[in-house]
């Protein structure tokens, strides 16, 4: 039987911890679990959750990502939690009920136009990735095959790939009608075929770079958390719609200015100057009163 050992390797985000295995862990995905009741195939990630301090389980191949709620430091459990993956693992218990993907899995993928003439959005009938990605060449792709392939296609410009859909942005030298099937195809075979979109280790560096939510940055003051809080729950499902993604980058107290960031779709839209002057502004305007004079995109 083989012998388990487990080393611990920190990550950008203090909160977030990899248990590296000295085997493999699972065979044909990688897995995220919010809660105990999304880790019902997996009988390991189930009792790390009895830990009263376990956020959230990544399963990869060769590693246990574990991410902590504040209520503790990891340099006081840290080796606790190691000891004991390193006595489940060496007990010959099971990580994940994993049940080998035999032929295609059942994936519908859907053309959607966009405001933008350059962008088409690729929308599945499953969630495909756990928050947003935004790729501008092949190589900053590394970490999603997926991202990888559309960029062998000579007319892709651009991925971003959000919950359930990819937005492609195209070079002028090919027209939509003559590429759309084979990229649609393309992408629905990926899928069907159980791929995985972008790899386990580039969601938890993601998830190390950055708070879940900018909400949670606490270097941020008053105005810029009520900015974010219209931009998400007024802005965001809107451009999602529309096969993109808004980020609140910085506010202006002197000038009153807000600068954010568009993907995907949004970005380089020749109808987004119009939407964000007479969208956003107007919206954050009638919101946050004398607080806010203008809206800047940058790199709209």
């Amino acid at each position: 039987m083989k012998e388990y050992s487990i080393t611990v390797v920190p990550t950008n985000n203090p909160a977030i911890l990899k248990f590296e295995a000295n085997h493999q862990l699972v065979k044909f995905k990688n897995y995220e679990f919010k809660n105990i009741d999304e880790a019902k195939n997996s009988p390991l990630a189930q009792q790390l959750f009895y830990l009263p301090f376990i956020k959230t389980v990544y399963v990869s191949g060769n590693f246990i990502g574990l991410e902590r709620f504040d209520i503790v430091a990891w340099d006081d459990v840290k080796d606790e939690v190691a000891q004991q993956l390193v006595e489940y693992l060496n007990a010959g218990e099971p990580i994940v009920n994993e049940e080998e993907i035999k032929g295609k899995l059942p994936v519908t993928v859907y053309a959607e136009v966009t405001p933008n003439p350059a962008v088409m959005k690729f929308v599945a009938n499953k969630k495909i990735v756990p928050t947003t990605f935004e790729f501008k060449n092949i190589d900053e792709a590394k970490g999603s095959e997926l991202a990888k392939q559309l960029f062998h296609f000579p007319f892709v410009k651009e991925v971003f790939i959000d919950e359930n859909y990819v937005s492609v942005s195209k070079f002028d030298v090919a027209e939509w009608d003559d590429i759309t099937l084979e990229l649609r195809e393309m992408i629905r075979d990926f899928l069907a075929d159980g791929k995985e979109v972008v790899s386990s280790e580039s969601v938890i560096q993601k998830s190390a770079e950055a708070p879940k939510t900018q909400l949670q940055n606490e270097n941020l003051d008053e105005t810029s958390k009520q900015i974010i809080d219209i931009l998400e729950e007024y802005v965001k499902p809107a451009v999602a719609s529309d096969g993109g993604n808004i980020l609140f980058k910085s506010y202006e107290e002197e000038s009153k200015t807000v600068n954010v960031i568009l993907q995907g779709a949004c970005s380089g839209c020749p109808s987004s100057t119009f939407t964000l002057k007479n969208g956003i502004e107007t919206m954050l305007k009638n919101m946050m009163g004398d607080k806010v004079n203008e809206v800047v995109a940058l790199n709209g």
